[in-house]
């Protein structure tokens, strides 16, 4: 029998372990399957990131197209989209914006765009190359949705989207999955275990835009500057990626090797979190950082870069602080700030859940993104079921 419920197709670059990724993820599981039918369309490949989707209604397509401009994902796509009929397709940053034209020659009435974060060689948004694509491609563009304020702005007062097209929706944080612990839970597989440590950590992709060797060198200069740090501040750094080696070489040259664990890709974040006493992120561009607000729904205190979305997360001095980019002095001093001061930090921890079970609830996101697939498909919105 022929499924009715309409088909959001989802396309993105590739399919991979990311904050983009695993934002898509949370709307597919927690949206009612009783609302939409989903496909997930990788332009290059989908990777075992697949199985995080709990759904087993769900089409996974990868085109493994080449890198650059390539002219024959035109009538690729426009073959996928006549097969599949979607209700909307949903495009995901500047690599798959491109989707939106055999998309609207497919004759798919709802065409949404989301920008999640800044682009690879454009993190401050001036490059003019990109301002023009994004131009051009407007024209085919139902619906903007822009992660952040930030994002809004630049789609807004940058490339020149009217107001109307273009909604701010926040990630949604799973604030079951990712909770605080009575006391602080021992990592599965760290060598960090005794009572007195206060654990420093990140998790992410190790890559240039994450810039995690920022971190590294903050930590080395912590404890170079408070050596009474060197018996209790350890550091653990989640993730893979060329950073990994890169950050590992920093620790070894300067002797602190052994107050430092990098064990690569983890898949029980939900654990590493309820194991630190304090989360970092140090990147060079943020759109709206998912382990910042995972991270802040396991109570720890967030010490961020002031960049992208991280200031409309991390209220400065009640959440977590905030730091420059490419830092790692004033990185250092945050540390060294949250070391000295244990129970200022768990306060701020405290707040920042407080933040996310009022702010940046999954059910919330799921609704908004929702609300907006029913306008472009229907015309109007309907009465929702709640997301589970």
């Amino acid at each position: 029998m022929k499924d009715s419920r309409p088909l959001v197709a989802h396309v993105m670059y590739r399919f991979d372990t990311g904050g983009l990724e695993n934002g898509i993820v949370n709307l597919i599981n927690h949206m009612p399957a009783s609302a939409y039918r989903h496909a997930v369309i990788a332009l290059t490949e989908i990777t075992d990131f697949r199985q995080r989707i709990q759904r087993d209604d769900v089409e996974f397509i990868a085109l493994n197209k080449a890198p650059g401009h390539v002219l024959w994902i035109y009538p690729e796509l426009f073959r996928l989209f006549r097969r599949l009929r979607p209700a909307i397709v949903h495009t995901r940053n500047l690599a798959a914006l491109e989707a939106q034209v055999p998309a609207w020659l497919a004759g798919v009435k709802g065409r949404i765009h989301g920008e999640h974060g800044r682009d690879v060689g454009d993190y401050d948004g001036k490059n003019k190359k990109y301002q023009w694509i994004r131009r051009l491609y407007s024209p085919f563009v139902k619906h903007y949705i822009a992660l952040s304020r930030d994002l809004a702005d630049y789609l807004t007062h940058t490339i020149g989207i009217t107001g109307h097209r273009v909604a701010q929706i926040y990630n949604g944080v799973d604030a079951t999955r990712f909770q605080p612990a009575n006391s602080r839970q021992p990592i599965p597989g760290s060598p960090f275990h005794g009572a007195h440590d206060w654990l420093v950590g990140t998790a992410g992709r190790m890559q240039t835009v994450k810039d995690q060797t920022n971190l590294a060198q903050a930590f080395v200069l912590a404890i170079q500057q408070a050596p009474r740090l060197r018996s209790r501040l350890r550091l653990i750094m989640v993730g893979d990626g060329p950073l990994r080696a890169a950050s590992q070489a920093i620790l070894d040259k300067a002797g602190m090797a052994d107050l430092a664990w990098l064990p690569g890709e983890r898949q029980d974040v939900p654990d590493v979190m309820r194991g630190l006493d304090c989360f970092v992120l140090p990147s060079i561009a943020e759109g709206v950082s998912n382990t910042i607000l995972e991270a802040m729904a396991s109570g720890l205190p967030v010490i961020a870069t002031a960049v992208g979305g991280n200031p409309e997360l991390v209220v400065e001095g009640e959440s977590g602080l905030l730091v420059p980019p490419s830092n790692p002095l004033q990185l250092a001093a945050a540390l060294i700030e949250l070391a000295d001061d244990p129970e200022r930090a768990r306060a701020m921890g405290k707040h920042g859940r407080q933040l996310v079970e009022s702010n940046y609830s999954m059910g919330a996101m799921v609704r908004h993104y929702q609300q907006l697939y029913d306008r472009l498909f229907y015309g109007k919105m309907r009465q929702q079921p709640d997301a589970h």
